[in-house]
């Protein structure tokens, strides 16, 4: 696992049915996991030799098979959470047997720097993400202002040059555009009187 790679999940938690963010990441030997509804911060520090009694206990083979675990515990909807007054029971399956991790509540400074660092990963993460994607000089919001074109009508494209059809008005010539039509013939009138 990547010294800096952060996983996130969000989970409710079972009493007050509210969301919460919960993240694993692996900083200086010591693997953490963390769960955080934007006020509060839970959190606990595993060292290598807590993470080998895990491993031992629940037949994994590394860190990684560890976090796979909490993702497809996730994934199934077998991970819940119960928050309590100083702490937090991150619950990994669906028996009382499987995993459970208790969470202590950090202080307001130490939650505040958490929130802080947490919050830029995240956005480092997404930098990634585009740059990966994308080009780095797009931004999410100018794609968020182009429309959608499968929503939108077919427009036709323009084959040649377009000519702006006139409306025709009544007594106009079809043949001869802008030409008045004749009038009709009605018969040649003979002069009687000449004669």
């Amino acid at each position: 696992m990547d010294g800096n790679q952060t996983s996130y999940c969000t989970v409710l938690d079972e009493k007050s049915k509210s969301k919460l963010v919960c993240y694993t990441r692996k900083k200086a030997g010591v693997f953490n996991i963390c769960l955080t509804d934007a006020i509060d911060v839970w959190s606990t520090d595993s060292t290598e030799d807590t993470m080998s009694q895990f491993r031992q206990r629940f037949a994994l083979k590394s860190t990684e098979d560890y976090i796979l675990k909490i993702r497809s515990a996730y994934a199934t909807g077998s991970l819940s959470v119960l928050v309590q007054d100083t702490s937090a029971v991150l619950h990994v399956g669906s028996s009382s047997e499987d995993l459970s991790i208790t969470l202590p509540r950090l202080e307001a400074p130490e939650a505040k720097e958490e929130l802080k660092e947490l919050l830029f990963r995240m956005a480092d993460s997404l930098t990634q993400s585009y740059s990966t994607v994308g080009s780095p000089s797009v931004s999410p919001v100018k794609n968020q202002q182009r429309r959608p074109t499968e929503f939108e009508p077919r427009r036709q494209q323009k084959t040649g040059p377009s000519v702006t059809v006139k409306k025709r008005l009544p007594g106009d010539s079809l043949i001869n555009p802008g030409t008045k039509k004749k009038c009709q013939a009605t018969g040649v009138a003979f002069d009687d009187a000449d004669d």
